[in-house]
């Protein structure tokens, strides 16, 4: 399976299956991207855990130390940390079974992405969730 950032059905597919999201590297700031797509994600129905260990909690929220930390199961976990960071976030993303692992836009690792799919889960690298969503006429 390729990177999904190529299949429109794909991950159209994704986004609709998908309830739950894990954000790793949520900020508490609001003027962070990252603030900021997750706050789109909650608004369009999904559950958003934020994964920070800098933080405890945003918006009253808990907010997670490690994707291990986290109760429920993730579909999506959504990377805000830049690309050296991945192997690390892939290898506890393969760990608690996520289906998919989307890294934003500007965050890539070939070595990371051959991982995610030799491991059976989902990937796409480099492409912002919220563009994707609306693009796609997710509802």
């Amino acid at each position: 399976m390729p990177n999904l950032k190529e299949d429109d059905n794909a991950l159209r597919q994704v986004l609709t299956q998908a309830k739950t999201i894990a954000v790793v590297g949520h900020s508490d700031k609001r003027h962070r991207t990252s603030y900021q797509i997750a706050q789109f994600l909650r608004s369009v129905g999904y559950t958003v855990f934020p994964v920070n260990p800098l933080v405890s909690e945003i918006d009253g929220q808990p907010c997670y130390a490690s994707l291990g930390d986290i109760a429920q199961p993730v579909d999506i976990v959504n990377i805000f940390r830049r690309s050296e960071y991945l192997p690390e976030i892939i290898t506890e993303a393969i760990a608690i079974n996520a289906k998919t692992v989307w890294a934003q836009l500007g965050i890539s690792d070939s070595s990371s992405a051959q991982k995610v799919l030799n491991a059976g889960l989902n990937v796409v690298m480099d492409a912002c969730i919220k563009i994707e969503y609306l693009r796609l006429k997710v509802s």
